[in-house]
């Protein structure tokens, strides 16, 4: 009798997992259609396998969702260095003031500019379809955040070769990406949490541009 109930509940469960997850992916992309701003705190934490040790940045995120998913998008980091990201058509700025340098380029060559990779809008800004395309996608349960809020976890692993070897994503009721985990081949993790989250507020273009001081120094990709 165990064996049997065994069976069926096992033959059951993936079908319980599959609505699950395309739910979550409807609320995902139904949260997209409907943001028409973000602002939000931002903090990551870089784990380094080999070292045993983290590093934690902290800063601020604007983000403004356009047609054809050409979003607009800028990261402040603020601690425990200063850095400055933005993106608008598909070109990004980098401004980094401790070194005096600026990096110039195309949003399809970023090798400088880690801080955009692996942001949970990343994930926001992709259609349901092109999620299932990319990634195989599992559900791992119900879980809270260190704030107390209940999200869901799904594990994304990329069908294709990527830097990394899989994602998880934490996604409050709404729909909303709240936290990220990026863990790479060789196990080094980035997790990053979204907090103090914005959403439909004013957000004037103008605040995407990164205006660099003349002295310095201009890097083009």
């Amino acid at each position: 009798m165990t064996a049997a109930l065994v069976f069926v509940f096992s033959a059951f469960a993936p079908t319980k997992t599959n609505a699950q997850i395309s739910q979550i992916l409807k609320q995902m992309e139904s949260r997209y259609k409907n943001l028409k701003t973000l602002r939000a705190d931002i903090r990551s934490e870089m784990y380094n396998e080999q070292l045993g040790e983290s590093d934690t940045f902290q800063g601020s995120l604007i983000f403004l969702p356009l047609k054809g998913r050409n979003a607009l998008l800028r990261l402040d980091w603020k601690k425990p260095v200063e850095e400055s990201l933005a993106v608008v058509d598909k070109q990004y700025v980098l401004y980094r003031p401790r070194l005096k340098q600026g990096y110039l380029g195309s949003t399809e060559k970023m090798k400088r500019a880690d801080s955009l990779k692996g942001s949970p809008v990343d994930f926001l800004n992709m259609s349901r379809a092109q999620l299932k395309t990319n990634y195989s996608i599992k559900y791992l349960g119900a879980e809270k955040l260190r704030s107390g809020t209940k999200t869901w976890r799904l594990e994304l692993t990329p069908k294709t070769a990527q830097r990394y070897k899989k994602a998880d994503l934490w996604i409050d009721g709404s729909g909303m990406p709240l936290q990220m985990k990026i863990t790479e081949r060789n196990n080094d993790a980035n997790t990053i949490l979204l907090s103090g989250v914005k959403k439909n507020g004013r957000v004037r273009r103008a605040e995407f541009k990164i205006i660099l001081p003349k002295s310095v120094k201009i890097i083009k990709s």
